[in-house]
């Protein structure tokens, strides 16, 4: 990768390497991921006008991540629930660059340190504990 500042490589080898080699997820959870991208890369260029494909690792900030997450539940009708998938992805994401790019990592925590949205069914879940 010539370029590692830039999100598209690592984009492309987290979708085609890593859900399907590394972790050989299944292809529902694949396009799941592959949804959630969708969704976010034009998301942020518009936040940063910027094309999709001059995105920067640094472009992808918690920031813009919060303002994504809300933008899925006010603008496109998502529960808390679906929010907290994309959360997922977007954590995943993450912890992918900062594993393999280790001048990435401080910036890995920062995304991962957003937090997942407490649901009915999470704030519910303790009463099914003894």
């Amino acid at each position: 990768m010539r370029d590692k500042s830039l999100i598209g490589p690592w984009v492309r080898r987290f979708l085609l390497e890593h859900l399907v080699t590394d972790r050989n997820l299944s292809r529902n959870t694949q396009a799941s991921y592959r949804d959630t991208l969708v969704l976010l890369l034009p998301y942020v260029s518009q936040a940063q006008e910027k094309a999709v494909d001059r995105l920067t690792i640094d472009d992808l900030s918690p920031s813009v991540v919060r303002s994504f997450l809300g933008y899925l539940e006010k603008e496109r009708g998502c529960s808390g629930t679906t929010r907290n998938v994309r959360l997922a992805t977007i954590h995943s994401l993450a912890k992918f660059i900062g594993t393999h790019s280790p001048e990435h990592v401080a910036w890995c925590a920062g995304i991962r340190a957003v937090p997942f949205k407490k649901t009915a069914k999470s704030t519910l879940s303790h009463l099914d504990k003894p």
